[in-house]
């Protein structure tokens, strides 16, 4: 539970908004580049510098989601701080050059808060995914942007795990938020989720100039969703799928799942149903991304997480 302690955190003073991390996620290429070319105003906040950036052009200019791997996977400090060779995959450069520019990660001068806009082809509405449980400022921002878009839903997606290391393109920043909208087609723009993205941004920034200009947050708790594990297709030994997503699962993203639930289907018509022991919330459903990853969904379970009262210092 939040304690009645108030924590003074220093203000918040650079921000980052990173589009394109996958090229071929649209609604954060658009949005990126329509702050940087033509209007930045939406998100300037007085005392504040928030930059747009585009993670990956080069994937981005070919709508591809990478070029030699995800850079999503590569900010882990062994990559970070390698000596690379000239034929190092390009999204390894590119992973030291955004840490440099942005970072480096783990130091004082890393900045404050990073955004990173992504779209999912799963039905995950606007979710908001923070990287630790112990970040209380992000935490209070979600119950912020949570309360700002109510009645409409906004998970918060946990993706600390002792066991599931995503070394992420903005674990970088001392506070990682990602936005993660859909279902969206792998290089489609639909303007309901680019309009969900965009109100998404614009309540985290108003949370952080309320913050910065000396508002005061109450202590809170949020309901999120952790992460257990991930769960594969059937296969057979040859590593080919045997059995799909079934019907009473397809679009069913944060919706529970039991005991005995259809899980896969197979051509033949059988149901594989879910044996486990607890009821799941399952996300990233039939990701069409993940089918390289071997991911079918990942299970979650519900937490509360608290923050305690928060002002700026």
């Amino acid at each position: 539970m939040a304690s009645s302690q108030v924590l003074q955190h220093a203000p918040i003073r650079r921000v980052a908004i990173f589009g394109g991390t996958h090229g071929n996620e649209m609604s954060g290429v658009f949005l990126v580049k329509h702050w940087q070319r033509q209007d930045s105003t939406e998100i300037q906040r007085p005392g504040l510098e928030v930059r747009p950036f585009l993670a990956n052009p080069k994937a981005a200019e070919k709508c591809r989601r990478y070029i030699d791997c995800d850079l999503n996977r590569t900010f882990d400090p062994e990559k970070l701080g390698k000596q690379l060779e000239d034929n190092a995959p390009y999204e390894v450069k590119r992973a030291q050059e955004i840490n440099q520019i942005f970072g480096p990660k783990g130091s004082p001068d890393a900045y404050d808060l990073i955004f990173d806009l992504h779209n999912t082809t799963a039905n995950m509405g606007g979710t908001l995914i923070l990287e630790s449980s112990g970040d209380e400022l992000t935490i209070q921002m979600c119950r912020y942007i949570k309360d700002a878009l109510a009645p409409d839903g906004c998970p918060v997606f946990l993706i600390e795990h002792p066991n599931l290391k995503y070394a992420t393109t903005r674990s970088i920043a001392k506070h990682p938020v990602g936005i993660e909208i859909g279902p969206q087609p792998q290089g489609v723009l639909r303007a309901d989720i680019l309009e969900k993205m965009r109100r998404i941004i614009k309540h985290g920034l108003d949370f952080i100039e309320l913050f910065n200009s000396g508002k005061e947050f109450p202590p809170c708790t949020v309901e999120v969703y952790r992460i257990m594990e991930k769960v594969d297709y059937p296969r057979n030994k040859n590593n080919e799928i045997t059995a799909i997503i079934h019907p009473n699962l397809q679009d069913q993203d944060w919706q529970p799942l039991k005991p005995g639930d259809p899980m896969f289907l197979t051509l033949s018509g059988k149901t594989i149903p879910y044996e486990g022991d607890v009821t799941v919330y399952p996300a990233f459903v039939n990701e069409a991304a993940y089918y390289e990853k071997q991911q079918a969904f990942v299970k979650t379970v519900k937490v509360k997480l608290g923050a305690r009262g928060l002002r700026a210092s």
